[in-house]
């Protein structure tokens, strides 16, 4: 009898701490997307490589549908487009102590983290609703089995995984640029 209280009261923990972490999560997101960010570029090479792998491996989710591969594969195409946008509303600057930084277009950014956010909330109400009812979710037991859900993870990796690419290669030019006109 107290062993089974102590059970329910630790998965009733479960979805408190992965909804805490969630909401972390999302804070340094969205704080990434505000005011002069300094470039890291070891850092940013390292987000590059493991958006990069992410990406690869949600395209292998087409070895168990493909509909879902598909939606994940437009999902990273349109992100991609999406960063070019975003690379040419970011304005760049040299410091004088080796601070480089960039100063990202927020709406981009905090649109693109509403969306995802937004879209998992909804996959995990539904799924939430359907398991609280005994019944099946409509699109499947996982929260991200909806071509849909796919597209937006798509766009929110594609966008950042080619953002951070575009800043790493326009920051070089703009320091081989800067450093030229002072020569």
């Amino acid at each position: 009898m107290l062993a089974q209280a102590a059970a329910q009261s630790t998965s009733a923990l479960i979805p408190v701490a992965m909804g805490g972490l969630m909401v972390w999560v999302v804070y340094r997101r969205v704080r990434r997307n505000f005011g002069r960010q300094v470039i890291h570029t070891r850092k940013m090479a390292t987000r590059v490589g493991i958006f990069a792998v992410v990406s690869c491996l949600l395209l292998t989710i087409g070895f168990a549908s493909v509909a879902l591969a598909e939606g994940a594969l437009a999902g990273l195409i349109v992100g991609g487009a999406l960063a070019m946008v975003g690379l040419k509303l970011t304005r760049f600057e040299l410091g004088t102590d080796r601070t480089d930084s960039y100063i990202p277009n927020p709406w981009l950014g905090a649109a693109l983290t509403a969306l995802l956010v937004g879209r998992m909330v909804y996959r995990f109400a539904i799924l939430g609703t359907a398991m609280h009812a005994g019944a099946a979710p409509a699109h499947g037991p996982a929260a991200g089995d909806s071509p849909l859900t796919m597209a937006v993870i798509g766009l929110t990796l594609g966008y950042y995984l080619a953002y951070y690419a575009g800043i790493l290669i326009h920051h070089r030019r703009f320091k081989r640029q800067a450093l030229a006109q002072a020569a």
